[in-house]
């Protein structure tokens, strides 16, 4: 009787068999009813184990589990399987979890296909059983034909800087970098105004904590300003960029504050030129040398050079005539990783939008929550010279907007996503407007009311017993707002049809509309060039997956933090930013990075080095024509460098002599694949 079989007997045993021949396990998952309701997967299964080189076929109720990992696993060691198919969902879910199965079980993470039979055919096959589990057998075939041909590979390893770029110094990068700073890392952080903090500046207090947010900022910027490993440069901006993650290399311009400390406040006060102050929305004005709110960082006064004549300004100072420049300069950084929290901007309202830029008393939300703040403590508010007895407040201006009944921005396109966090903020500023002044009275005029965080909904709650009313409109048919008659108590008259009331037609006499206006991607268009990156079909940035992926982008080290990449409260904001720091830290604290090998591969004895990889690549410096010695002629071939290269695949389709391929989906593959669709199955019996 032969004795039983060690953990390092079936080692050795995988070895030799690996050597010897392909064993192929192929594994096809029920999804949890998601596949198998319309799939027959147990006749899948079965077809595919007539496959040439497949050594056992299985299915489960759910692969990705621990059971179903284990499985694998296990038959790996017993069978000694030296390929691994799973047909489940989409890779972009689980092709990493099933890698990180066969790695522990000792095979090379790339001799692993991941073959997505739920999108791709369950989910759209439901009305055709017998179809859907045919094509589930014909992609299941392919995965096999391309497994023959997958060979090992290795993770592209490239040392990296211990040095994290974060572009935007409001509260997320200002939390992205003193996260990243504290786990050991330099960061350089880049603010392109004159001060930090951001839009949170601007605020009060935050919900649903109602913690006052000049305090909770302060708090963040001085433990920023305080850690050593973090360096600011404000008035600062990116303007060049290249190399890969690990070893990026960037120039940087900063214009210059145009005072000095010791002349700070001569300087402010001799100034004369006046414009509208961005802190308070335009309320109120400022002069060009400012700073911009009480307590701001840093506290030396800024020019502001744009509306500076020539960018210029002439002062006089005790007698003494001067004249301030903006001495900027430029400089070079390297460093391995980019976090973008570039913020967002407010939605401006149109000419004439529920009477905005038309009307005097419709201002905006920011606007008004920066009127309390101007006129806190006042026991009656009053607006253009007439008391506030009366408030609307209009909530989605500028979100959730239909084609063809709201006006598309400069793109052709409307902003058709919620904003998410104007409701909150509409209620929030309405309970506090009536626990300063309870007599008024306030008209919350809304589509949907959306308070979707923890806490968010209590202040729709307080809004009712604070006597709030509110009036429901349908999308495409929006409120008017209109000048009142001439010598009526009330400046402006909103008319809505109320479905709260059944579609009653109301006219509402107010002294101020309050405009909730939502938020829109910041115009950093040269950025996105730069960096490489993409927006959304919102035009935020994009992430790589919402959920496996939520911080990442496409291009490697280049991570999003905050609202940069959609609408979210500050918490939301906080909560992105140090998921972006865990990501950076996790990449570049050990010093090196891997990168996927999936780029372009030379085969030299085809390349005759006609350049026409080069031309079409889009990618800077991922492939060039080098001279070197062959054979003992010089003569040009094309390079790829890895770290460049997207594995694209551009080059692979222009080279007239099939000199190039792309690892793990090279086109002898690929056509392995088209044949073994094209083929008729098997036919096995149910």
């Amino acid at each position: 009787m032969p004795e039983p079989k060690t953990k390092e007997d079936n080692q050795n045993s995988n070895t030799t068999q690996n050597n010897d021949e392909i064993r192929i396990g192929v594994y096809t998952c029920y999804c949890g009813g998601n596949i198998s309701d319309v799939v027959q997967c147990e006749k899948v299964a079965k077809t595919i184990g007539h496959e040439e080189n497949v050594v056992i076929t299985r299915t489960n109720m759910s692969m990705c589990s621990d059971a179903g990992q284990a499985m694998i696993e296990e038959d790996i060691a017993e069978h000694g399987l030296n390929r691994v198919i799973v047909g489940a969902c989409a890779p972009s879910l689980h092709e990493q979890t099933f890698r990180g199965t066969v790695t522990r079980a000792g095979l090379n993470p790339y001799l692993y296909h991941h073959v997505g039979i739920r999108e791709q055919d369950s989910w759209v096959h439901h009305d055709d059983p017998e179809g859907a589990t045919q094509k589930a057998i014909r992609l299941l075939s392919a995965g096999v034909a391309k497994s023959r041909l997958l060979e090992p590979l290795e993770s592209i390893r490239l040392d990296a800087e211990k040095h994290a770029l974060v572009i935007g110094g409001g509260v997320a990068g200002l939390r992205a970098a003193w996260d990243i700073a504290r786990r050991g890392l330099r960061v350089t952080l880049l603010e392109k105004t004159p001060f930090l903090g951001g839009r949170m500046a601007q605020l009060e207090t935050m919900f649903p904590t109602g913690e006052s947010a000049q305090d909770a900022l302060h708090k963040l910027i001085e433990d920023v300003i305080a850690h050593p490993l973090i360096t600011i440069f404000t008035q600062a901006e990116l303007v060049g960029m290249q190399g890969y993650v690990g070893n990026y290399q960037a120039r940087i311009i900063q214009h210059s504050r145009g005072v000095s400390d010791d002349i700070a406040d001569a300087a402010m006060e001799a100034c004369q030129i006046e414009v509208p102050d961005g802190y308070n929305h335009d309320l109120t004005r400022r002069k060009v040398i400012y700073r911009a709110y009480p307590g701001c960082y840093p506290a030396t006064p800024a020019v502001d050079w744009e509306n500076c004549p020539d960018g210029r300004l002439d002062l006089e100072i005790d007698g003494r005539k001067m004249t301030l420049e903006d001495k900027s300069k430029e400089f070079d950084l390297t460093f391995g990783a980019v976090v973008v929290a570039t913020g967002f901007n407010l939605y401006e309202p149109f000419q004439g939008e529920y009477g905005y830029g038309e009307l005097a008393e419709v201002i905006t939300l920011p606007q008004f929550i920066r009127f309390l703040a101007l006129h806190e403590g006042d026991n009656e508010l009053s607006w253009n010279g007439h008391p506030i007895a009366n408030v609307a407040m209009i909530h989605c201006v500028g979100s959730r907007q239909i084609e063809e009944v709201n006006q598309p921005q400069p793109d052709g396109n409307v902003n058709n996503y919620c904003s998410r966090i104007c409701c909150t903020a509409t209620l929030h500023a309405a309970n506090e407007l009536k626990e300063r002044l309870p007599d008024v009275n306030i008209f919350d005029v809304y589509e949907d009311i959306r308070t979707y965080g923890r806490g968010h909904e209590e202040y729709y709650t307080e809004a009712s017993a604070n006597k709030v009313r509110f009036l429901r409109f349908y999308d495409d048919e929006l409120p008017e707002v209109v000048a009142a008659p001439e010598g009526e108590e009330h400046q402006v008259l909103v008319k809505v049809k109320d479905y709260l009331t059944w579609g009653e037609e109301l006219e509402i006499p107010v002294d101020l509309v309050v405009l909730a206006v939502g938020i829109m991607p910041r115009k950093i268009d040269d950025l996105i060039k730069m960096l490489k990156i993409s927006p959304g079909t919102d035009r935020f940035l994009l992430e790589v997956h919402p959920k496996l992926r939520p911080v990442e982008t496409a291009v490697p080290g280049i991570v999003l933090a905050g609202s940069a990449q959609g609408p979210m409260n500050i918490q939301e904001s906080v909560a992105a930013a140090s998921a972006a720091a865990a990501k950076v830290s996790v990449l570049l604290s050990s010093g090196q990075v891997e990168l996927e090998p999936f780029v372009a591969r030379v085969n030299l004895d085809r390349c005759d080095g006609t350049g026409t990889c080069v031309e079409v690549c889009q990618y800077e410096d991922a492939i060039v024509l080098e001279t070197m010695t062959i054979d003992g002629k010089e003569v040009q071939r094309a390079v790829v460098t890895p770290a460049n290269c997207v594995g694209c695949g551009v080059c692979v389709g222009a080279c007239p002599t099939r000199a190039l391929d792309v690892q793990g989906w090279t086109i002898d593959q690929y056509e392995a694949m088209v044949d073994a669709i094209a083929l008729e199955p098997a036919a096995v019996g149910d």
